[in-house]
């Protein structure tokens, strides 16, 4: 231990956080060493959108991903964590736009030479900042290796693929429907789009029988303003209501075109009036009816980019004058207002025959938030489900392994039905499309403008002026490569060879879909191999009440804020401890400032040993220990180390922060410190002998804690390894995880068990039965004499009793009996004297039935399917977490009573 320096009252995060992190940067104590012949161990960082800033998803994500990378590097491997960002292309166009806005100009006055030159050097400015705050969480990245997805390696990376794909005919162009959002001007994949909620109508409108007057069906609608653009009316073929109708031809209002009354399934009898309108340029499901029925058009289209209604495609020359008159006001107008206007003229010329209140889900665009217009138009696309069927194959196989395993049949039912990936964006900022075209539109893809001429020269047989694709690529093309592209492919690098595949994948379920299956595909098709081994799924980070965080709702946590309060070791605990499979996390401040006590509660053992003399022990050697306790420590160390590393491999990082947590506090601490204290501090001097065995083991035994611990409190352990002098500073994050020592467990073992577990059982006694903590109470027992003389200090002291006796037959009145050993050893409390046993019982009964009833109750609520099927989530997990409450409760006071013959 350092001379003259004593550890503070208090750890102060503060203090150390920033120059630990930079000492082991610097240092290069992140870095891996491709040349080393280390087993290696990968993980790839979820880039996060250069845009961003850290928040509790980022901070769950990035914290297990620490938690393991520095466990592997202490187990030896030669371990790679690869950070980087994403250029985001999306959200950081509308990022400068919005600063554009403000300056007065826009990307259009720019052009899109200045435009990409002034996101370039917002990116310079700006665009580290969630770099910098994941240093401040503890990330241990190898920031030396950093890479950003429009690096120009990257870049070729994102060429080579797409021209590869096409000439394999993998990508292609295609006039198809897609998700147009109006308001940010491009396409976007099912993916981003969100379904919300919408307190909307629907509308019954009458579409008048052909050649049978006064005759009409009628449909329900929660979008009037495209049947400009209907093509057909489905009814299901088997409803009896209309099955007279299925041939023939309804006239469409305004349009005055005939379209057919046809069969498809596609049509439910028990919604409206099971009979709908099919317009396929607006509407995914009725594109799909008229793919079923070839005679039916996709067009026309009556809605624009801009969301506004268009006529371009309707014949107004061969319509009477007041229907032609009425759509020409509609030309340019809004789609919503229009179809207001619409409504108005229907209920006119009594086509509307009424009009139903009507919740139902609605797209919207993820980042813009205005309602998405599907639209037909060209765009680039994918051919997933080739693409997706060698990551079936895998996972199928068990090369790749979903932790848990349940999500792995989310990932199935999605790619077993992938459709086509549509791939293109009307941006500026990505990757641009490698397509050049010709002056009568040929297509050259290459995968730069020369070898587009090439091309072209040898097609066309001369020099032609080619234009270059505006859009970019979505965003997800170049990430999907990321596992691969980050390591130096195309070319065959030696970081390719050694770290490809990687090991684990460690990301949200909210991006199975956008990322994890769109790697595996990419990765497959270009490496040959999965690129992870196991990919482990952890839940969303919630309030304290289980409701996901919003602005709107006023409950987003700012993980920065936590660790300016509460330093970044508090927040990674709470984080580990809450990290169970399958589940989302609830966390809150008052769960971090509870989970801040553990921090505390290393840095007082540590206080407690310093001023003990308690150091490390040159040439230490645990197989010549000879006191019990001794024997037993080690022997609970080993244990907390195996199920620490068990629970590690099976990324159960709530069990492994458990096992952290008690092996400290419980055994450490509260038995094994307390055990030994009279002997350091001189009590009892029969055992000062053992006063350097007992230093030395818990020096021994402390330092294994915060090697165990060091994975997810960085910051807090390597301060305290540099003071007790177990190694350098900064240091500890290179030191060995600590192994099972593979002594048999000794026979001491038990013996100290079962005086911790008598001690225990007098301690719970006192406390469900209020005993005052100052009183010191008798103990009487009748068998285990060996158990009572050898532990007679240590149970007087820490259970509190004035003395033991032993004794012959039935004990006296007024007594509560303590049972250890499945009965075989039996003690006794005298209470008469202490307690009113009849009191008591009456309390604990009265207890017992308010419980009873609050169980009851949140019983009875849960079982109400009104309340299962109307309470939110949250609502639900919290009472059920109050019966859980409630039952526990009920169980101790059970107890409790059970003790006092109650």
């Amino acid at each position: 231990m350092p001379e003259n320096d004593t550890l503070d009252k208090n750890f102060s995060p503060r203090a150390v956080e920033a120059r630990l992190y930079d000492l082991w940067e610097t240092s290069g104590a992140f870095a891996a060493a491709p040349e080393s012949d280390k087993r290696p161990f990968t993980i790839m960082i979820p880039p996060p959108n250069v845009t961003g800033s850290l928040h509790m998803g980022h901070a769950l994500t990035f914290t297990l991903q620490d938690v393991l990378i520095r466990w592997k590097r202490m187990q030896g491997f030669d371990a790679l964590w690869q950070p980087g960002t994403d250029h985001a292309g999306i959200a950081t166009q509308m990022v400068v736009e919005r600063l554009l806005a403000a300056e007065g100009t826009s990307r259009k006055e720019l052009g899109r030479e200045k435009f990409l030159e002034r996101v370039w050097q917002w990116k310079a400015a700006s665009g580290g900042e969630i770099t910098r705050q994941l240093r401040r969480l503890g990330a241990s990245l190898d920031w030396q290796r950093e890479r950003f997805t429009l690096d120009e390696g990257l870049s070729a990376a994102v060429r080579r693929v797409f021209v590869r794909l096409y000439r394999e005919k993998l990508i292609y162009r295609d006039y198809r429907l897609v998700n147009w959002d109006p308001k940010l001007q491009t396409a976007i994949s099912d993916l981003e789009v969100e379904s919300r909620e919408v307190k909307g109508h629907l509308w019954y409108i009458r579409y008048p029988i052909d050649g049978e007057e006064g005759w009409s069906i009628t449909v329900a609608t929660t979008r009037p303003e495209t049947m400009l653009g209907d093509v057909a009316v489905a009814v299901h073929p088997e409803d009896p209501r209309y099955r007279g109708l299925i041939g023939r031809y309804a006239k469409l209002p305004f349009v005055n075109r005939m379209i057919p009354v046809i069969a498809d399934e596609y049509s439910n009898p028990e919604k409206g009036t099971g009979a709908v309108k099919i317009t396929p340029a607006h509407d995914f499901n009725d594109w799909n009816v008229a793919q079923r029925h070839p005679t039916l058009p996709v067009v026309p289209s009556v809605i624009d980019r801009e969301g506004r209604i268009t006529l371009a495609e309707i014949h107004l020359d061969l319509l009477r004058q007041d229907d032609a008159d009425f759509l020409r006001s509609l030309e340019g107008v809004d789609r919503f207002a229009a179809r207001a206007l619409i409504v108005e003229r229907l209920k006119d010329i009594d086509l509307l025959e009424k009009i139903e209140p009507h919740t139902h889900q609605v797209p919207h665009g993820d980042r813009s938030g205005v309602v998405i217009e599907p639209l037909r138009m060209v765009q680039w696309f994918a051919d997933a489900s080739v693409l997706a069927q060698a990551a079936i194959n895998a996972v199928e196989s068990g090369k790749t392994r979903f932790v848990p395993e349940q999500w792995q049949n989310t990932f199935f039912a999605w790619m077993r039905e992938i459709e086509p990936w549509c791939i293109s964006r009307q941006l500026w900022w990505g990757h641009r499309i490698p397509a050049w075209y010709g002056p009568e539109g040929e297509v050259f893809v290459a995968e730069n403008a020369e070898e587009a001429q090439r091309l072209a020269r040898e097609q066309l047989g001369r020099d032609v002026e080619l234009r270059q694709d505006e859009d970019v690529l979505d965003t997800w093309f170049s990430s999907a490569l990321w596992p691969f592209s980050t390591l130096g492919w195309p070319e065959e690098t030696k970081e390719l060879k050694r770290y490809y595949p990687t090991d684990v994948l460690v990301t949200g379920f909210d991006i199975i879909f956008f990322w994890v299956a769109r790697m595996m595909m990419m990765g497959h098709h270009f490496m040959g191999d999965v690129p992870f081994r196991d990919v482990y799924i952890h839940g969303l980070v919630r309030d304290e009440r289980g409701q996901k965080m919003s602005k709107s709702k006023g409950n987003v946590i700012d993980p920065l804020a936590l660790i300016d309060e509460f330093g970044a070791d508090a927040l990674r605990f709470t984080i580990c401890a809450a990290a169970g499979p399958g589940r989302d996390i609830k966390l809150g401040r008052s769960r971090v400032e509870s989970q801040r006590s553990f921090v505390t509660k290393l840095w007082n053992a540590a206080r407690f040993c310093e001023m003990n003399g308690i150091a490390p022990v040159a040439d230490f050697d645990p197989a010549q220990v000879r006191h019990r306790l001794s024997r037993w420590i080690l022997d609970a160390a080993d244990g907390a180390i195996a199920e620490a590393t068990k629970a590690l491999e099976a990324y159960r990082f709530d069990e492994y922060a458990q096992v952290c947590y008690r092996f400290l506090w419980n055994t450490y601490c509260d038995w094994y410190l307390e055990f030994i204290k009279p002997t350091l501090i001189g009590t009892e001097h029969y055992e000062t002998t053992f006063q350097p065995e007992f230093r030395a083991v818990a020096a021994h035994v402390f330092g294994i804690i915060l090697r165990l611990l060091h994975p997810v409190m960085p910051f807090v352990t390597e301060t305290l390894w540099h003071h007790f002098g177990f190694g350098a500073e900064g240091s500890l994050i290179r030191a060995p995880w600590p192994t099972v020592s593979g002594q048999e467990r000794s026979e001491s073992h038990s013996d100290v068990e079962r005086a911790i577990a008598l001690i225990s059982e007098i301690r719970a006694t006192r406390a469900v039965l209020n005993v005052p903590p100052s009183r010191q109470i008798p103990l009487l027992y009748q068998s285990n004499v060996p158990l009572f003389e050898a532990w007679n200090s240590e149970i007087r002291r820490l259970g509190r009793v004035s003395h033991i006796d032993l004794i012959e037959g039935a004990p006296p009145a007024g007594c509560v009996q303590i049972v250890i050993d499945n009965g075989a050893t039996k003690a006794f409390l005298q209470l008469a004297d202490v307690i009113d046993l009849d009191t008591e019982r009456a309390r604990l009964r009265k207890k017992r039935d308010e419980a009873n009833a609050e169980f009851e109750r949140h019983f009875r609520k849960l079982e109400n399917p009104d309340f299962a099927k109307r309470a939110p989530p949250e609502i639900i997990e919290e009472t059920r977490a109050k019966m859980s409450a409630a039952s526990a409760e009920k169980e101790a006071i059970a107890e409790a009573l059970a003790r006092i013959g109650g």
